[in-house]
């Protein structure tokens, strides 16, 4: 007998056999679900992709839109060039990763292979400049000037060229005419990346691997119109890449081109006139430091006092933007962005930010008045003024006697400024005051005039400046408490001793503080851009604008129009008995004030101009010059570092800037023939019937012009008035200034 069952199957193996039959039957119920939520659920959306895996993409990139000037001249447009260019796809699959197609190339170009190897590879936070930003996928710039003998070896020799293209493309020219530049204004483009095509993939606006962006300017504010639709044409090809039918096809739609405010030729002269007068300012001595003046940065702003519209615009130092063009070498680079460059990108017009001197004094003005000062009344302009043992003097120990508001202005009188702004002080309750007991008429009233925040100018990254309010005390000094407790010392040097006043109280509005914001110094800074628009808007009534440069948008075909019209910001908290007070001193500026050595002669009879002058400190450098004027049409503000005074460094040039505009002659007489601009441009330029905007000719240098017109004029010398006087004593913690190398802290302004 045996205790083997029938089957033959022991219950071990029975059971075993159970588990694998559940186990065969649940993998084919997955695989069933699987088939079926792939084939069934899904599938439309599978079939949808695998066919698009058939389809070939070929792009046409747009043409971008042209930014003109007012006339309809060309400030940045397009013109065909020879690019040669890499694909770092076909370049990969080289043994060596395409060293040696790279180095061939650069043999037929004429360039070094480092040079070349550089422009393919990628930029990350560890590789420096000259690299691509742009999308790896897409083929890389490796120069646009290649010559027709050059495009044709690479094309002949494809073989030795694997992944190199030389094609003639349309590529980005800032054109410059009648020599002006306009860098900072303009921009630049570079490559989209790969973050920026996926941050725009579901916008109104999404980026093709070939779009070139803006990245500063005009052409990074108006990018979206400028830079039309790529052209994408689909072939449907086979598993061999053969094409075998075309699937859909969209035409390129050309970018839209921009109308601006400025005037190239008003641009040129102004481009020109600050580089002149910087070079001059070298030239001269400065008693404070013993060495000549640096001038090492400068802008102008030229608007048009009705509308905000700005019809130039200068930054300095300047560069050429046409650097950018097909990839940036390092040398380049490093020429634009280096520690000894001076930082040429940066637009010092809406970024460079300083404090303003005495062109602040119309705001300290305002703000007198509006606390109830009577312009009329007589404020003592002593030749000094004495707060806790420190002694603040006018320019030479100048003194006038008692003056009005208006006389204070004109002849720049800083101790009435100090005393109405002292007075305030104590009658905010001093360095302690009550809970709602500050009125703060100085500081309310910069915030109303627009300060201590953005103009609206349609160009990116504008700072906003500073008011130094107790708000803005406050924040700083908590931001800052811990190191000032740290380093400050109570009887240290002198930086340690400010230190350790400012442990102590920095978070206080003391004395001294109040009265050196009252004439634009301590931590008060302002932009030229938010001048322009403070003392346009004091030319025309009292209405301030957002500054604006684009005025129209006009399609390719130019069948749209669409206008960009001038936007009001605000109203000056000032009354129109005041805005006439305030007229008449700043016309007196020009003819017996401050600025008077230099506009000597000028015709103000007929074109009626008006000034303020100012020269503001600045810890461990040289005086910054600042002159600010406007006529019924136009506000003119240029200012230079490390130059001097405003009338000084200033003058010349900014009387140059307006004879260009009006045609006034060296010797004060009016030419209007050969006048510029005697009134804003108010219409757009001609739209042919084939979208094409018609243009006058640019011939010769505008700048050459006014200055030839100009050898008669008696007031263009090469020096400058006395900058400082005697050094007054040191004060208390109370009325601290901020520190100096040495000097009295009165400047000619």
């Amino acid at each position: 007998m045996t205790n083997i069952p029938e089957t033959g199957r022991t219950p071990r193996v029975q059971t075993r056999l159970v588990v694998i039959q559940i186990l065969v039957l649940s993998l084919l119920g997955t695989l069933g679900g699987r088939l079926w939520y792939l084939q069934i659920r899904e599938g439309a959306e599978y079939q949808k992709e695998a066919s698009g895996n058939h389809v070939q993409q070929v792009v046409a990139p747009a043409v971008r839109g042209e930014i003109l000037d007012a006339r309809g001249v060309p400030l940045a447009d397009n013109e065909t060039r020879l690019v040669v260019s890499a694909s770092r796809t076909d370049l990969l699959k080289q043994k060596d990763d395409g060293k040696a197609v790279l180095a061939k190339l650069a043999d037929v170009l004429g360039m070094k292979p480092e040079e070349v190897s550089q422009k393919v590879r990628l930029c990350d936070a560890k590789t420096p400049q000259p690299c691509w930003n742009g999308s790896p996928y897409q083929p890389i710039p490796i120069t646009d000037e290649a010559t027709p003998k050059q495009a044709l070896q690479i094309r002949e020799r494809a073989e030795d060229f694997p992944g190199i293209t030389a094609e003639p493309e349309a590529v980005r020219r800032y054109a410059g005419p009648g020599k002006s530049n306009s860098a900072q204004v303009l921009g630049y483009l570079s490559p989209v990346t790969d973050d920026e095509i996926q941050k725009a993939k579901d916008t109104d606006s999404p980026y093709l691997r070939s779009d070139m962006v803006g990245r500063s300017g005009l052409e990074r504010q108006y990018d979206k119109v400028l830079r039309g639709k790529a052209g994408v044409t689909r072939y449907e090809v086979d598993n061999l890449g053969r094409v075998i039918g075309k699937a859909k096809s969209d035409a390129a739609e050309s970018g839209s081109n921009l109308v601006t405010s400025i005037d190239s030729r008003v641009q040129r002269v102004a481009e020109y006139e600050l580089d002149k007068a910087m070079k001059k300012a070298r030239q001269q001595f400065d008693k404070i430091t013993g060495e000549n003046y640096k001038a090492d940065s400068g802008a102008v702003v030229v608007m048009e006092a009705k509308t905000g519209r700005i019809v130039a615009m200068a930054s300095a130092p300047n560069y050429d933007p046409n650097v950018w063009v097909g990839g940036i070498s390092g040398k380049d680079y490093k020429a634009l962005t280096g520690k000894d460059s001076d930082y040429p990108l940066l637009n010092r017009a809406i970024q460079g930010q300083a404090a303003p001197g005495s062109t602040f004094k119309v705001v300290s003005t305002a703000a007198a008045v509006q606390a109830g000062y009577e312009w009329d009344g007589g404020y003592p302009c002593t030749s000094s003024y004495s707060v806790g043992g420190q002694v603040f003097k006018n320019f030479e120990g100048e003194s006038f006697g008692p003056i009005s508001l208006g006389r204070a202005l004109e002849v720049s009188c800083d101790t009435v400024f100090y005393g109405l702004a002292d007075r305030e002080w104590k009658k905010d309750g001093g360095i302690n005051p009550k809970k709602g007991q500050p009125k703060d008429w100085f500081f309310k009233t910069a915030h109303q005039f627009g300060l201590g925040k953005e103009t609206g100018v349609d160009l990116p990254n504008e700072v906003t400046g500073r008011v130094p309010d107790r708000q803005w005390k406050l924040n700083y000094w908590k931001a800052n408490k811990d190191a000032w407790c740290k380093s400050g010392k109570k009887d240290g040097s002198y930086v340690e001793k400010i230190a350790y006043e400012n442990c102590l109280e920095g978070n206080k509005m003391r004395e001294g503080d109040e009265i050196n914001y009252s004439i634009g110094q301590g931590d008060t800074l302002v932009t030229p851009i938010q001048e322009a628009v403070i003392y346009g808007a004091v030319a025309n009534g009292g209405t301030m604008y957002h500054p604006t440069i684009g005025k129209a948008v006009i399609s390719a075909d130019g069948k749209t129009v669409t206008p960009i019209k001038p936007r009001k910001s605000g109203k000056l908290p000032v009354s129109q008995a005041t805005l006439k007070g305030m007229n008449d001193a700043f016309a007196g500026v020009i003819t017996r004030g401050t600025a008077a050595w230099k506009f000597g002669g000028w015709p103000q009879d007929k074109i009626a101009l008006h000034a303020k002058t100012g020269t503001a400190e600045v810890y461990g450098k040289q005086t910054t010059g600042w002159l600010a004027t406007y006529t019924k049409d136009y506000s003119v503000i240029m200012t230079i570092a490390q130059a001097g005074t405003g009338s000084g460094s200033s003058g010349e040039a900014v009387r140059n800037i307006y004879s260009a505009l009006y045609g006034v002659q060296g010797d004060g007489s009016i030419d209007k023939k050969k006048a510029l601009l005697p009134e804003p441009q108010k219409g757009l330029p001609k739209v042919r019937t084939d979208g094409t905007i018609a243009a006058p000719k640019v011939t010769g240098d505008p700048a050459k012009d006014v200055e030839a017109s100009q050898q008669d004029n008696p007031t263009n010398d090469d020096t400058q008035q006395p900058a400082t006087s005697p050094s007054p004593s040191t004060g208390n913690s109370n009325t601290r200034r901020r520190p100096r190398r040495r000097g009295s802290r009165r400047m000619l302004t």
